[in-house]
């Protein structure tokens, strides 16, 4: 249960994001990188151009460590991809969860002057992948069986490489009118 505080914080975020939106539309300036479950980095001007596919370590506990090594091959597959785009600004967009938070990731962060998109807590009807991805992920998993954890490792690769790049187009594109929406509930959760 959404707390008045929490309320507040994802009215007050949600309308830093719009606004911001709003100031960077035809910014050629800054890229923004979002971090999701999947494949390939890929990056773009516009904020909602291209969602940013971070990898995923199947089968490992994410710490500090493990994400901050995840942000270094993301940081090297932006500079192999777009030359000079470190130097113009990278803003990435993650939750609150302890890895993103921790120290570690905070100091690597700050070393390469990465700024980070707030993230209200408590608030996966704001997260893309919360909202957009696990639904269709559970409904294709949904009555398929697995006899080991490699085969459902293949299966989910599978998948994620088979999704065209308007489907995470989409998702991020509904980050705009999610905010508003939050905002017009004066915080409360977003159902669609």
């Amino acid at each position: 249960m959404l707390t008045e505080d929490h309320k507040f914080q994802r009215v007050e975020i949600s309308q830093r994001l719009l606004q911001r939106c709003q100031q960077d539309n035809g910014d050629e300036d800054t890229t923004h990188i979002s971090v999701g479950p999947g494949g390939d980095f890929q990056a773009n001007n516009n904020l909602f151009d291209n969602l940013i596919i971070g990898d995923k370590t199947w089968g490992q506990c994410i710490n500090a460590a493990r994400y901050c090594s995840t942000l270094d091959r993301l940081k090297e597959a932006i500079r192999r991809k777009r030359p000079g785009l470190l130097r113009r600004g990278v803003v990435l967009q993650h939750d609150n969860a302890t890895p993103h938070s921790a120290n570690l990731t905070q100091q690597w962060l700050q070393r390469y002057g990465w700024e980070i998109l707030p993230h209200p807590a408590h608030s996966p009807d704001l997260a893309p992948s919360d909202f957009y991805l696990f639904g269709p992920l559970k409904r294709h998993l949904g009555g398929m069986a697995f006899d080991t954890e490699d085969d459902l490792i293949s299966e989910l690769r599978n998948w994620f490489d088979n999704l065209d790049v308007d489907f995470f187009r989409v998702g991020i594109n509904s980050l705009l009118s999610r905010w508003q929406k939050c905002i017009d509930l004066h915080g409360d959760y977003v159902e669609k």
